[in-house]
């Protein structure tokens, strides 16, 4: 083919893709079998009951990211601060939930080994790297080696949504080990996934298709969905979509009182404190902000609820 019908080639595809976008994945997608779809009253029944699962946070890596993409600063109460788009430190977690009777899951994966010692062996390709500042990215507990000290095996991965910064320590993850994520994550559609899904694709290589919580829409509920994982109301996925369509945050019961994990639907302890929504990182926003404000709203109602942001303390 001619050079100059090559680069034709090559515009008229990039028109498509910016157009229509691309998926975040081609990992194939199913309904989850695991877990049952229940009004979030039946949460509230058993929120101040002891639970019985050890919650354990680890931070993975320390990064820093535009401020802008987890901070409205169009917002009026930002504008008020003076917050500028500058650099905002923000921290790669993943949470481990060990439970007596199902064993031991993570809700998101932090980074892997060779992120640290051989960048060029990741899930990550070099475009991906430069792009996200990996110079930045300062590695603490990579995924790999914290599973090597467990002695329980690693029963699934809970993901709070598929954005490449929490699927960042996926190749760690056993093959074969069930990988669940809220609807419509897998098949959502972006221009920035024209660049990062062969990323996403090589982190999730060699796991089952992606199990997709099965909510049932609630209206005028705490949230759009709630869904009791194990069926003894311990842990519960609750769908919270703005940031990305099928965003779901877990609610745990541990044994030292109830854990809200709210991943992307808000990045910053400034946000949270201060009822300003994330920035240009989400998708939708006025949705993105019904889901905030339904959080929000539910850990002032309850505030023995412990809060845990998706990239801050």
């Amino acid at each position: 083919m001619r050079p100059r019908m090559i680069a034709l080639s090559i515009a008229a595809a990039l028109a498509v893709a910016s157009s229509v976008g691309c998926a975040a994945t081609s990992h194939e997608a199913r309904k989850s079998s695991l877990g049952a779809a229940r009004p979030t009253a039946g949460l509230l029944a058993l929120l101040d009951q002891p639970g019985p699962v050890e919650l354990e946070t680890v931070n993975s890596a320390d990064w820093v990211v535009e401020r802008g993409g987890v901070i409205n600063l169009d917002h009026p109460t930002a504008k008020a601060a003076g917050l500028k788009n500058e650099d905002e430190p923000i921290q790669v977690f993943f949470h481990a939930l060990r439970h007596p009777e199902q064993g031991l899951f993570i809700v998101d994966t932090g980074v892997e080994t060779a992120l640290r010692d051989a960048p060029e062996k990741s899930a990550l390709s070099g475009m991906v790297r430069s792009a996200m500042n990996m110079e930045k990215l300062k590695v603490n507990a990579p995924l790999g080696e914290w599973l090597g000290r467990q002695a329980q095996p690693l029963k699934g991965v809970f993901l709070t949504h598929l954005h490449l910064d929490h699927v960042t320590g996926m190749a760690d993850v056993p093959a074969g080990t069930p990988v669940y994520t809220g609807p419509g994550e897998a098949s959502a559609r972006q221009f920035l996934y024209l660049f990062v899904q062969g990323s996403t694709d090589r982190a999730l290589a060699g796991k089952p298709a992606l199990s997709e919580w099965t909510y049932s829409h609630e209206p005028g509920g705490l949230f759009d969905g709630a869904v009791d994982i194990f069926g003894d109301g311990s842990v519960w996925a609750l769908w919270v979509p703005g940031h990305t369509p099928g965003s779901t945050a877990y609610l745990v019961r541990s044994t030292k009182g109830p854990v809200l994990l709210v991943g992307d639907a808000c990045h910053t302890r400034w946000g949270w404190e201060h009822d300003v929504e994330p920035g240009t990182f989400t998708a939708d926003g006025p949705r993105g902000v019904e889901s905030f404000k339904k959080l929000r709203a539910f850990a002032a109602a309850h505030p023995n609820v412990d809060v845990r942001l998706g990239h801050q303390h």
